[in-house]
């Protein structure tokens, strides 16, 4: 039976998680991204889509084709009427599966890919589909936003996940937010608290992105950095203040080399060191001594802060630390057994 389900994926949920707790009810899924938005550098593909074939090792014809990639070109051409492409009959062979449920990642908001009719709305639509939504939490918006949620999905919404939830919220969303969207038929399936490591970077997505030399520890690049700090003062304050910080990467020029060995005496993950300067060699040995990886970049420091910055707020659930992580939550709290009975399906016998 195809039972598709579409979802808004958001930092810290992630298909893997869903479709490991699917596993251990003996169902088979298939997966799909109608919509592409972030590609692999290699080959184009979408980034979550190889995740998936990876780590999934679905059967290829359990594994189903991205329809369109959300670039600039792509819109312009659509725009200028250079893609006159019916999506949403593309859309329709999604049923051509052996599948027994479809998990379908929809795009990042209900708005997005209404120029190819394929936001999540006209999808779930074409597919006959229920939409499991997930939004990360906001006190004084997340409820205004599942309200018009509701309003535009009607029946279809299977259910929400409250995400990224910090544990001093955790009480009156359980004791008020909650039974207030069950009395206003939106079914709670979870709530997910916040988690400092499914926010963290790799340091080699920041080699990666900021193009950067590595001068020591290259073996060490799947550490993971949770915390960015900017070495821009007297050596006093910045022990001060990189003691507050957690799994750092730390951006300072290349000439302080005072701030760079404080950096290194505290939670430092990676040093990013900018200016075009190299290093004193002391500060690499001290570096290979404690295994921490230090960078060196052709750009300025606001460049850099920026590039870093950025690169926390579109990280992926890529490397396997996170996908162990993600999987745990929802396992401790995302009601699966709930979903199943929504979408019509009986849990299989354990």
């Amino acid at each position: 039976m195809f039972l598709p389900l579409f979802y808004n994926l958001n930092l810290s949920f992630n298909t893997s998680g869903l479709a490991h707790l699917l596993a251990t009810k003996d169902i088979k899924i298939g997966y799909g991204k109608p919509l592409g938005g972030l590609m692999t550098a290699t080959d184009g593909e979408d980034a979550d889509v190889r995740l998936i074939r990876e780590t999934l090792n679905l059967p290829s014809d359990r594994l189903l084709p991205t329809l369109v990639q959300l670039t600039s070109d792509a819109v312009l051409k659509r725009l200028q009427g250079e893609d006159p492409t019916n999506y949403s009959a593309l859309l329709e062979d999604y049923g051509n599966t052996s599948a027994e449920l479809v998990l379908m990642e929809g795009p990042a908001s209900l708005q997005e890919g209404s120029l190819f009719e394929l936001s999540m709305a006209q999808a779930a639509r074409t597919l006959d589909a229920s939409v499991l939504l997930v939004c990360s939490y906001e006190p004084t918006l997340t409820v205004d936003r599942l309200m018009a949620a509701r309003e535009l999905l009607g029946d279809r919404l299977a259910g929400v996940v409250l995400n990224r939830l910090p544990a001093k919220e955790l009480d009156a969303v359980n004791g008020v937010a909650r039974p207030f969207l069950e009395s206003q038929g939106i079914p709670v399936l979870g709530l997910l608290p916040r988690n400092s490591l499914l926010r963290s970077v790799s340091v080699g997505e920041l080699v990666r992105q900021l193009d950067a030399e590595v001068l020591c520890c290259r073996d060490r690049l799947e550490l993971m950095v949770e915390d960015l700090k900017i070495g821009a003062m007297n050596v006093n304050s910045a022990l001060k203040y990189f003691r507050k910080g957690n799994n750092m990467a730390v951006v300072t020029g290349g000439d302080r080399a005072d701030i760079q060995f404080a950096a290194l005496e505290t939670s430092t993950h990676c040093l990013i060191l900018t200016g075009q300067v190299p290093p004193d060699p002391t500060i690499i040995a001290r570096a290979e001594e404690l295994e921490v990886p230090v960078l060196t970049v052709d750009l300025d420091t606001l460049t850099t802060v920026e590039i870093v910055d950025r690169a926390f707020g579109q990280v992926r659930l890529q490397e396997p630390i996170k996908i162990q992580c993600i999987r745990h939550l929802m396992g401790e709290h995302f009601d699966l057994d709930r979903l199943l009975a929504r979408l019509g399906m009986e849990p299989a016998a354990v």
